[in-house]
């Protein structure tokens, strides 16, 4: 990936920091995408919550994952004309954990990350998590917002953020409903528990 020097926070030496299981692009068999990702070195400001405002499948296999990841993509390049998918990371409503936009991981290990396209005006500091479904009069399912603790927790440590500062809905920089009108108000539940996840890990 290209390198760009972001506004985000200086770069650092990532903490030993367990990583999640998250399947690549390539395994779920993204398209090439039309340009190179820009790379930001250093952290971003915010880890931005999102929801697909697609129906709450009961399906909640990594093989239905995978189509979703290829059909977010799809759209996203086809439909909206963006170089590939708009976020970095997407989250099924059975737990899996898969990269969005191409760089995204190996980035992220080295605590960088590369520009997205995901929240207007955010996005050159931002890093974007997709989860699946829509959440205006429901909760994710357990399994969902478990992973959603576990990628926070590590993306927390290898950026170094404040879980209770930078974990934000979409709908703080765009009028959207984004990640639910139910979801959404619940995340300083999710903050706390991110910062409970990261004392326990670095202990």
């Amino acid at each position: 990936a290209a390198s760009q020097q972001g506004p985000g926070t200086p770069p650092h030496r990532p903490r030993k920091n367990a990583t999640p299981l998250i399947h690549p692009a390539e395994e779920w068999g993204a398209r090439e995408p039309h340009r190179e990702a820009r790379l930001a070195e250093g952290s971003p400001r915010y880890i931005v919550i999102h929801h697909t405002s697609t129906p709450n499948n009961d399906d909640v296999s990594l093989a239905r994952a995978k189509r979703l990841a290829r059909g977010i993509q799809n759209a996203h390049m086809n439909d909206r004309g963006w170089p590939d998918t708009g976020q970095h990371f997407t989250i099924n409503r059975g737990g899996h954990i898969l990269e969005g936009r191409h760089g995204s991981l190996a980035a992220a290990l080295e605590g960088n990350f590369v520009i997205g396209t995901h929240a207007r005006q955010a996005n050159p500091y931002s890093v974007g998590i997709e989860c699946e479904g829509t959440y205006n009069t429901v909760m994710p399912p357990r399994e969902l917002l478990a992973s959603l603790v576990r990628m926070c927790t590590w993306l927390c440590v290898q950026y170094d953020l404040d879980p209770h500062e930078a974990i934000v809905p979409h709908r703080k920089f765009s009028d959207t409903d984004c990640c639910g009108d139910k979801f959404a108000p619940t995340l300083p539940r999710l903050r706390e528990e991110v910062a409970k996840s990261i004392t326990k890990s670095l202990g």
